[in-house]
This record gives structure tokens, sequence and C-alpha cells, in this order.
């Protein structure tokens, strides 16, 4: 098993509130890339929301390979915005990346 650093893009379709991007925070927490060396060296955010409501998701994931990886974080972040009220259709989720690994 390695560590993996997911990076997935977003786009919230209606702005979102400051008490909902905190609650995705906090959903997201356990996954937090700054427990790892990277994300400490690179000062990652959990989660990066710009003016035009598109967002950024930076996980820490422990899989086998990249692919398990990203399914893993995909489904994290999903799971996370739906925990908050924000529907899939209201916050659709772009392609899963893997932007960095510790063996």
């Amino acid at each position: 098993m390695s560590t993996y650093v997911i990076t997935i893009p977003g786009t919230f379709l209606a702005p979102p509130s400051a008490d909902v991007r905190a609650a995705v925070e906090r959903e997201l927490r356990p996954a937090d890339p700054r427990q790892t060396s990277l994300g400490r060296r690179e000062e990652l955010r959990i989660l990066t929301v710009n003016e035009n409501d598109t967002f950024t998701v930076r996980l820490e994931v422990e899989a086998a390979d990249s692919d398990e990886a990203e399914d893993t974080a995909r489904r994290t972040v999903a799971s996370a915005l739906t925990a908050v009220g924000v529907a899939a259709d209201d916050a659709p989720l772009g392609p899963a990346v893997v932007t960095g690994i510790e063996v």
C-alpha cells in the first residue's frame, strides 16, 4: 500500500455558503493531505474554492495502486458533498489525478 495525494476539480453550480464550505472541509478532514510530506511541503489545502465557484479538493488516500486511489478519492468527495446536503448534480466533479505518491 502507498499513500497518494489525489486532486479532484469540480464546480459548485450554486455558490456555496461559508457554512457549506466549512462542513465539506470537516467531512474531508480525515483525508487531509497535510499529513503527508508533499502536503506539508506544498502547503496543500484540502478544499480550495475559487471566485467562479470552481473548486479543487486534495486528499490523502491509502491504496494499492493509482486507479484504486483515484476511485476512493472520488467516492470520498462525493460522500462528503452529499453528507452536507450538496447533490451530485449541484457540484459535478472532474477527473481525479494523482499529484503525489509516498511509498
